[in-house]
C-alpha cells in the first residue's frame, strides 16, 4: 500500500492556486460539443483522468468503451452512444459495476435504444447496438437518485425526431447541476423551456451549433483550499484561488457560504477568490442536496475545529465512488468524532470531541475526495494519507498545489 506523510505545516502561507478546470463543465462540453460534430473548439479542459477518459473513449472506435471508475463517463457516454446508434460494451472497475444504471438505461430503452445488461439487472456492464425511435417524446425519470441520469437525457433530447418532454418526479437532488446541463446546452444553441413549478423540462428537435467554449476553474477543488484556510493556526493565512467566476455554473459555488460559518471569508478578484480567516460559528445545519460533493471537505472541517453539524441531503453519498457516509464515519471516529444517522434517510449529527485525536493514517476508500477533504488536517498535525494517487481522478496536479501552503514538508 502507497501513503504519502504530510508533516504539520508550521508556517503562514500567503500564495495563489491555479486551480483545475472544471471536471463537471468539462465532460458536459465534451459530449454537446460531440453531438454538435464540433472539433478542436473546447478550451481549458479539465486534466482530471475522468475527463481525459471521456475524451479517449469519444475519440476510439473500440467495441469496448471501459470507464473504469468514472461514474459521469459512463452515465454521459451510454446516452451519447445510444442516441447515435454505436455498437459498444459499457464496462467499468469491478466498483463501477456495483454502481445503479437501471433508471438511465429505461429512459433510453423506452426512447428507442437497444440496450442490454451484461450480468446483473440494473447495473453495467451493458451492451449497446442501435437506436429506433420509439415515437415517444414524454418521459418521467426520478429526481432523487442521480442528476446524471437528467442530465444525459437532456443532452441527448435536442436529437430526437420530436424532441422531448421530461417531467421530474419527486424530490429533485442537485438541481445546480442540472441547470449548468441547461445553460451549457443553451451555450451551444439550443432553447429550452422550463417549467420548474410543474418540474417538467420541454427540449424541442434542434441542432446544436459548435461554438468556441471555454471551461471555468473547478469549484469542488476549490473547497479544500477553503479547509486549509479554515484550519491554519494562523490568523493572516491568504489564499487566491485562480480561474473561479463570480456567477459560476457550478452548484459547489456554494463553499464560499458554508465556509463563511466555518471561519473563512471569501472575496471575488478579477482573477479568482481571495480566501482569508475570520471567526467561526459555533455549531452549523446544512442541506447538502444541491451539493453533496462537499460533504467530505465539509465534514472534516467542523470535526477538526469542534463544530457540531447537522447535515441532510447526504443520501445520494452511499453511492458514489465509494460508501461516502461510511467512508465519513469510519475516518473522523479516528478523530474522535461521531457521524450519527439521527432521523432514517434524512438527517445526520457530526459530533466532535472536546480533544481532537490524531489519526494514525486516513483510508480513502479508491476515493478522490476522501484523500483531498482529510489533507487539509496537516494544518494541524502530521497526517498519512493512503493511496494518495487517487487524486488523479479529478484533480491531478492537488499534491503539487499543496507543497504551494507547506505542505510534504516544503
Amino acid at each position: 500500500m502507497k501513503t504519502i506523510l504530510l508533516p504539520k505545516i508550521t508556517e503562514s502561507f500567503h500564495t495563489e492556486i491555479p486551480l483545475p478546470s472544471s471536471k463537471s463543465e468539462s465532460n458536459r462540453a465534451l459530449i454537446i460539443s460531440a453531438l454538435a460534430g464540433g472539433k478542436d473548439n473546447l478550451s481549458n479542459l479539465a486534466e482530471a483522468r475522468d475527463t481525459q477518459t471521456m475524451m479517449r473513449l469519444l475519440a476510439s472506435d473500440d467495441a469496448v468503451a471501459d470507464v473504469i471508475d468514472a461514474g459521469t463517463t459512463m452515465r454521459f457516454l451510454t446516452a451519447y452512444f445510444a442516441i447515435t446508434g454505436q455498437h459498444k460494451t459499457m464496462t467499468g472497475t469491478p466498483r463501477m459495476c456495483e454502481r445503479p444504471i437501471g433508471i438511465l438505461v429505461d429512459a433510453l430503452r423506452s426512447l428507442g435504444a437497444d440496450i442490454q445488461y451484461v450480468n446483473q439487472e440494473g447495473y453495467p456492464p451493458l451492451n449497446l447496438k442501435d437506436f429506433h425511435f420509439s415515437g415517444n417524446n414524454h418521459l418521467q425519470i426520478r429526481g432523487d437518485v442521480s442528476s446524471q441520469y437528467i442530465s444525459a437525457i437532456l443532452m441527448i433530447a435536442p436529437l430526437l425526431p420530436q424532441g422531448l418532454v421530461l417531467e421530474i418526479t419527486g424530490e429533485l437532488g442537485s438541481k445546480p447541476y442540472i441547470e449548468m446541463t441547461l445553460k451549457q446546452m443553451e451555450a451551444f444553441g439550443v432553447n429550452i423551456q422550463r417549467d420548474w413549478d410543474n418540474m417538467t423540462l420541454i427540449v424541442p428537435s434542434q441542432k446544436y451549433q459548435p461554438i468556441p467554449y471555454a471551461i471555468e476553474s473547478d469549484w469542488s477543488g476549490a473547497s479544500y483550499w477553503f479547509s486549509a484556510v479554515a484550519l491554519s493556526e494562523h490568523d493572516n493565512a491568504q489564499l487566491e484561488l485562480l480561474g473561479l467566476k463570480e456567477n459560476s455554473l457550478q452548484g459547489d459555488s456554494v463553499i464560499t457560504q458554508i465556509m463563511s460559518h466555518l471561519g473563512v471569508k471569501s472575496e471575488y478578484t478579477d482573477r479568482g477568490f481571495k480566501l482569508t480567516k475570520i471567526p467561526a460559528n459555533t455549531s452549523l445545519e446544512w442541506d447538502f442536496t444541491n451539493c453533496p460533493d462537499l460533504a467530505q471537505t465539509v465534514c472534516v472541517v467542523a470535526s477538526a475545529k469542534k463544530v457540531p453539524l447537522t447535515l441532510t441531503g447526504i443520501e445520494s453519498l452511499k453511492v458514489k465512488e465509494t460508501d461516502r457516509i461510511f467512508a465519513l464515519q469510519t475516518e473522523l471516529a479516528k478523530m474522535g468524532t461521531k457521524l450519527e444517522e439521527v432521523e432514517k434517510n434524512h438527517k445526520y449529527l457530526l459530533s466532535p470531541s472536546d480533544t481532537l485525536t490524531q489519526p494514525t493514517s486516513i483510508h480513502t476508500y479508491d476515493d478522490h475526495r476522501m484523500a483531498m477533504a482529510f489533507a487539509p488536517l496537516a494544518c494541524l498535525m502530521d497526517i498519512v494519507i493512503e493511496e494518495p494517487d487517487v487524486v488523479v481522478k479529478s484533480y491531478p496536479s492537488f499534491w503539487k498545489h499543496f507543497e504551494r501552503i507547506g505542505g510534504l514538508g516544503n
